[in-house]
């Protein structure tokens, strides 16, 4: 896809763009309102697709719950192994289109991967998430951002006290959730191991107070977010933090996010999921 179309989008994404503007623009560099229309649903994605895991999946126990959080209750997708045992906590931080079908397809790839896996909905203190992912996008940028971090601070601390859990605890996001990873490895020490997915860093500043190992995964396509990495590196190299650092030269913003057909890179995705699952075994499970 025309790089001028993943750049729009990505000025579109994290709410700097209402849609009646991003539609227009889009028509600009589309050529024309049709082809517009055409390029939305490629654009936007479809999460029911490119379901990986079955939601009754034999192998599991999987369901929608709630944990006290730090604005009330956060409804939540939760999935684990069925087999009696303990197991690592996983907290999988959700897109800037909020807990929909392809995040809770995630957590439950990673249940079956030996995890408690749990994908809290940030929208939870303003209803939840809504089925308009463009509504989702909106309400996203609308959150109290400190108290969004807290609500997973304590999601955090809800798996790590869970009777299935080992006690030890770590995160995965995409996107935007790949920058609340980032927060959730500043903000809360009990967290073991991180893996962010092309999110926006955190400040300098705040780097010495990161006490979990690092997995960083960043596509070589995506310059907003790579703009932020220089910073990053000196800062967790000067803190001495455990870090390691991917890029996929080919890839664009997103490429995990097989239920977008624009963004998705298999290769990149499969490289970086690998790294992840061995990362938070390594982390987690010793």
């Amino acid at each position: 896809m025309d790089q001028r179309l993943m750049d729009l989008t990505e000025e579109y994404a994290p709410g700097s763009l209402d849609r009646r503007e991003f539609l227009m623009k889009l028509g600009i560099v589309a050529g024309g309102t049709a082809a517009a229309g055409a390029l939305m649903p490629l654009l936007g994605g479809d999460c029911a697709r490119a379901q990986v895991t079955a939601k009754d999946d034999a192998a599991l126990v999987a369901e929608h719950m709630k944990y006290p959080g730090e604005t009330g209750e956060i409804r939540a997708y939760f999935a684990r192994p069925k087999k009696d045992a303990k197991y690592p906590g996983v907290v999988v931080i959700h897109e800037n289109r909020g807990l929909n079908a392809h995040i809770e397809d995630v957590t439950r790839r990673i249940a079956l991967e030996g995890f408690v896996a749990m994908a809290p909905d940030a929208l939870s203190p303003v209803g939840g998430t809504p089925g308009d992912q463009d509504k989702a996008i909106e309400l996203i940028g609308k959150l109290d951002r400190e108290k969004t971090i807290r609500n997973y601070v304590a999601a955090v601390r809800y798996l790590k006290t869970h009777p299935v859990s080992t006690g030890k605890v770590g995160t995965v996001g995409f996107c935007w959730g790949g920058g609340m990873a980032n927060q959730l490895a500043v903000h809360s020490p009990e967290l073991t191991a991180a893996v962010p997915y092309y999110g926006p860093v955190p400040a300098s500043g705040d780097v010495p107070r990161i006490k979990a190992s690092l997995l960083l995964h960043y596509a070589g396509q995506d310059e907003r977010i790579n703009s932020g990495i220089p910073a990053f590196e000196e800062a967790l190299k000067k803190a001495k933090v455990d870090y390691r650092v991917y890029m996929y030269e080919n890839a664009q913003h997103a490429f995990n996010n097989d239920t977008n057909a624009a963004r998705y890179n298999k290769e990149a995705a499969q490289l970086a999921w690998q790294r992840t699952i061995s990362f938070l075994k390594d982390k987690l499970k010793t």
